[in-house]
């Protein structure tokens, strides 16, 4: 059994660890939220972050077919070898903090072979269009949910308990749009944004594509269904990734809004998941933030940035550093040898005299 939920004291001695540090009761904010989040996961009052990855999905959609996207379809394949290559934003940003970035092949429709490199859990060319029929059949959904608990166990270093979801795929937030529609109830216009860019008139086009997709099936029963008739590869993946991630007590970093998906499909499977997941930022995708409302989830940046790839996931992590630090580092006051305040009585005291 967890430490956590064995000792029953431990939320207290957090309490406790970060009331005591040289600093005024919650000087440091959601830094002293997120440090007690991490304590708690780990199930002790000394953290410790090692080895973290982001591990990014990639994968194409039939319904890029439907012209839901301002890229064509080929982007996929050709931003997966710029992430193979190290020039990606999701790269930059993650080698300044020492963070290894993974590819997975869940299903990127090549025009020639896939490069090295890439960790095969290719599923075909990309999904089937969901405006004609089902994005994957139920067994495609129960073989990609292995897929990605299979990175978990046999490609992400033993040592990491710190992982960053990211994706790559031409499509998928029209398939994120109708998954976090269909599983919260939320209206689909409000799920609806721009992904790779679409303004105006295409952005038009893109809602009604998605509102006669749903019309078809506008009530998915759970997740798994809700997956295959939305897809993708690379969001199912991600969900059993997840999954896994949370049962092997990693903490989970998400990303932005398709990230965000995948993970309300998964906390839809199991909601308990939602304890060591940590919502890196809030996207310029305006589903995004209604989705995070309905988790109940508060994210630790809000940059306006909507590029995925687990970018979000690369520029949250020094703040779990922080996080970790302050808790291991900073000085108690006994330590210091520094006088605790008592601000509920100062507050109530009178002032000193002035001077004569």
């Amino acid at each position: 059994m967890p430490q956590e939920l064995a000792d029953h004291d431990l939320d207290e001695r957090i309490r406790r660890v970060i009331d005591q540090k040289t600093k005024p009761l919650g000087a440091l904010g959601r830094l002293e939220t997120l440090a007690a989040q991490i304590c708690r996961w780990q199930g002790t009052v000394e953290p410790a972050l090692s080895q973290p990855e982001i591990v990014v999905f990639a994968a194409d959609h039939g319904l890029s077919a439907e012209g839901v996207s301002a890229y064509p379809k080929a982007v996929t394949a050709q931003m997966a070898v710029n992430i193979l290559a190290g020039g990606a934003g999701v790269n930059v940003l993650a080698r300044q903090h020492g963070i290894t970035v993974r590819l997975v092949d869940a299903g990127v429709d090549w025009p020639d072979r896939r490069p090295a490199g890439m960790i095969d859990h290719w599923m075909g060319p990309g999904t089937g269009d969901a405006l004609t029929g089902e994005a994957m059949t139920a067994a495609q959904v129960e073989r990609c949910l292995a897929a990605g608990a299979e990175v978990i166990d046999r490609v992400v270093d033993p040592r990491c308990n710190v992982i960053g979801f990211g994706e790559l795929g031409i499509g998928n937030t029209s398939s994120a749009s109708l998954l976090v529609s269909g599983l919260t109830g939320l209206p689909l216009a409000d799920c609806v944004g721009p992904g790779s860019g679409l303004r105006g008139a295409g952005l038009e086009r893109k809602l009604d594509v998605l509102r006669r997709v749903q019309a078809r099936r506008p009530a998915p029963a759970d997740a798994r269904e809700a997956l295959g008739w939305f897809g993708g590869f690379e969001i199912a993946q991600m969900c059993g990734a997840m999954g896994r991630a949370q049962a092997t007590r990693r903490l989970l970093l998400i990303d932005g809004f398709v990230a965000t998906a995948a993970f309300l499909a998964a906390w839809s499977l199991d909601p308990t998941i939602i304890a060591g997941a940590v919502f890196c930022h809030r996207s310029g995708e305006p589903g995004h933030g209604r989705v995070l409302d309905h988790l109940g989830a508060e994210p630790l940046l809000d940059l306006g940035m909507r590029l995925g790839e687990g970018s979000g996931c690369a520029a949250a992590y020094p703040l779990l550093v922080s996080a970790v630090d302050f808790v291991n580092q900073m000085a108690s006051f006994d330590e210091a040898g520094v006088a605790t305040g008592e601000p509920e009585a100062a507050a109530g005291a009178a002032p000193p005299p002035s001077d004569p």
